[in-house]
């Protein structure tokens, strides 16, 4: 069982492991969106974002729901933005870690 769980985390990882299905997915914490909303806030073709799409549905982090020729996607699971602001938090705390380590050799090298 253990592995199984490594394995879908593995997986759910490499879904999320591409910037422009990122940005797809902040775009859905709004609210559900047609792919040509998806593609006209983004500036990309339709092609582009329906690919990244399929990806994210195979491994059933988004859902698509048929309406007339249209599809609306929405986040399969809304702990979904609980991880992206997790991943956030991360960035900034490294990022504050490299100002603070930049700032200490800045000081050193100047001097007293």
């Amino acid at each position: 069982m253990a592995q199984e769980l490594q394995a879908f985390k593995a997986d759910f990882f490499k879904a999320l492991a591409n910037p422009l299905r990122i940005r797809i997915l902040e775009l859905l914490r709004d609210g559900d969106k047609y792919v040509h909303e998806i593609q006209e806030h983004m500036g990309i073709e339709s092609a582009v974002v329906s690919q990244q799409l399929a990806i994210l549905r195979a491994k059933n982090i988004v859902i698509g729901v048929k309406e007339g020729t249209r599809v609306m996607y929405s986040v399969k699971d809304p702990l979904l933005f609980d991880l992206l602001d997790v991943a956030k938090r991360i960035f900034h705390n490294s990022l504050s870690d490299t100002i603070q380590m930049l700032q200490e050799m800045n000081d050193e090298e100047l001097g007293p």
